[in-house]
């Protein structure tokens, strides 16, 4: 395994929770993917906006770790955070992030993605790890 880049975000809950008032639904479908609304739905009050400040922590560490930000096709809604059998939450990349992803990889590797994630109100944190695993 070669690591390929790593990335980190801290978000502070009462922005989303902000943003989730202002412009609700907008919002909501231009940031989340549909399982991450419906896991962040599942749950109420400050464990939902939790759920969506993590997501959107993750999405802001996989852009820094692909090295764009959110430009060059990278966009919050072409990065998912969906769930292992085991809980363990992985990054699903389509479109220009899946594109900006492989244009990272070695010859003859695949990427492996690593995503850890907390909250301890007001603040959300993740960490993501790209690596190169062998193909």
């Amino acid at each position: 395994m070669t690591l390929i880049a790593a990335g980190v975000d801290l978000c502070d809950m009462r922005r989303i929770e902000q943003a989730i008032e202002r412009f609700g639904e907008r919002f909501l479908l231009r940031v989340f993917t549909p399982a991450e609304r419906a896991r962040a739905e599942r749950r109420s009050g400050q464990a939902r906006i939790g759920a969506y400040a993590k997501r959107w922590a993750a999405k802001e560490a996989c852009a820094k770790a692909l090295g764009t930000g959110f430009a060059e096709g990278v966009a919050h809604s072409l990065i998912g955070v969906e769930n292992l059998p085991s809980g363990q939450p992985t990054l699903v990349l389509k479109g220009g992030a899946l594109t900006r992803l492989q244009s990272l990889m070695p010859a003859g590797t695949v990427p492996h993605i690593m995503l850890s994630m907390t909250d301890e109100p007001p603040y959300a944190f993740a960490e993501v790890i790209i690596s190169a695993n062998p193909g």
